[in-house]
């Protein structure tokens, strides 16, 4: 006969299991809503208080709070770029009822025209989630580059469809600033 304790612990996995899944699956849709522009999607994942570091080749910066982040994701993921955001191998350990952190592999490929530039490489995130409402979000996410290789666009390619083309942000004409290192 199964005794309640065993219950309760298998009741306890099964619940880390589920919330594991979660947690994928708020980090999927955070890949998906970043390359669609789907900001409303993106301010599902995170926490008001959402922090960001990046520390990539051709740039590296912070942010703190929702707005910046959305902010960020809008006028860095526009009109005028093609972007693809694959993170996968997720490693995430549950650390408490309400508390979760994660590393996931990024491989990531950007065409952004304005600024003539191709950029593809890797990274890994390393993320802290929390149980809000019943709903694991974001709190913090930063990454740091494996390899970035950044090249100048010199033909444009033939896009024949881009979602960032017909969904993204459009900027005010004229040249952007370069990427930005925050030294």
């Amino acid at each position: 006969m199964t005794q309640p304790q065993d219950l309760a612990e298998l009741a306890r996995r099964i619940q880390r299991l589920e919330d594991i899944e979660a947690i994928k699956r708020v980090k999927h849709q955070y890949f998906r809503c970043f390359d669609t522009a789907d900001l409303a999607g993106l301010a599902e994942v995170f926490t008001d208080d959402v922090t960001l570091s990046v520390v990539g080749g051709v740039y590296k910066f912070t942010l703190s709070g929702k707005e910046a982040y959305l902010a960020m994701a809008r006028d860095g993921a526009h009109a005028e770029m093609v972007t693809q955001h694959n993170g996968h191998h997720p490693e995430i350990d549950v650390v408490g009822e309400h508390e979760a952190t994660g590393i996931w592999y990024l491989h990531d490929f950007v065409l952004e025209f304005r600024r003539k530039q191709a950029i593809t490489g890797t990274a890994f995130y390393r993320d802290r989630y929390v149980k809000q409402g019943g709903r694991w979000k974001i709190r913090h996410t930063e990454f740091e580059r494996i390899y970035e290789i950044s090249e100048p666009i010199e033909r444009r390619p033939n896009v024949t469809f881009a979602a960032l083309a017909t969904r993204g942000h459009r900027l005010p004409p004229g040249d952007l600033a370069p990427f930005r290192r925050e030294d």
